[in-house]
């Protein structure tokens, strides 16, 4: 099946639950009622940079900026901090440093984990730096969305990196931290078909491509959508492509 047949066929295919944690945006909701701009920072590693994308331009980072650009009609700026092969370690020094600016972001977007888990990392530190971040950026009251690990056909020890994929998981619930479960999505893809999970990535097949990207940034944009504005609000734009279960 060819690239354009498949993106055809299945649009962008989701995986319920996608978000494995929810929690209501208030921060966001805030802004947004009051028509003022919101300023995101996606920080994370490679992933967030844009490794396997054909251009900066494709990055989730960039993607979803225009995709909450058109849903909230309004200034949305997001900015790219990814740094490729960083590990939690790292991230949080950075994401520490952003968070003692004066011009602080809305809201992060912690893309986080699967360097840790690859790379062999320890998991109770894992976990320790983690809830650190968190709490960061609740005490400067930024918001924050987690992002957990990709999925990838060759996985070395899944047990291990699925422990990692969990531990991302209860911190946010411990801290009533939303969680984007890219984990669930791409194995979802993965177990429908490996035609469908193969569009999606790079051909390291490791890394996302465009059409992943693409689709994650539009399913991020929705699940922030979804906390972010009133239950009883009627007015849903639409993306250009449906989430199926």
């Amino acid at each position: 099946m060819s690239y354009s047949a498949l993106a055809d066929e299945t649009g962008c295919p989701g995986a319920k639950p996608i978000l494995s944690v929810q929690a209501k945006m208030e921060r966001l909701a805030s802004r947004l009622k009051k028509g003022e701009p919101v300023r995101i920072l996606a920080i994370g590693s490679s992933s967030t940079q844009g490794v396997g994308a054909s251009s900066p331009a494709f990055s989730y980072p960039v993607q979803l900026q225009a995709d909450l650009s058109r849903i909230w009609k309004g200034t949305v700026q997001i900015e790219n901090a990814g740094m490729g092969g960083e590990t939690i370690p790292e991230t949080v020094i950075r994401l520490e440093a952003a968070l003692r600016k004066a011009d602080k972001p809305d809201l992060i977007i912690w893309q986080v984990g699967t360097n840790d888990a690859v790379k062999g990392g320890d998991e109770g530190r894992f976990s320790d730096l983690l809830r650190q971040g968190i709490d960061a950026a609740q005490a400067a009251g930024v918001e924050v969305l987690l992002v957990d690990q990709q999925y990838f056909p060759a996985i070395k020890d899944l047990g291990r990196y699925e422990r990692f994929v969990r531990l991302v998981g209860t911190t946010g619930a411990a801290e009533q931290v939303p969680v984007f479960s890219r984990y669930q999505l791409m194995k979802a893809w993965g177990e429908r078909s490996p035609d469908i999970l193969g569009a999606m990535l790079s051909s390291d097949g490791f890394h996302m491509g465009d059409r992943g990207y693409d689709c994650m940034a539009q399913l991020i944009a929705q699940s922030l959508h979804a906390m972010a504005e009133p239950a009883e609000s009627s007015s849903q734009p639409a993306l250009s492509a449906a989430v199926s279960p």
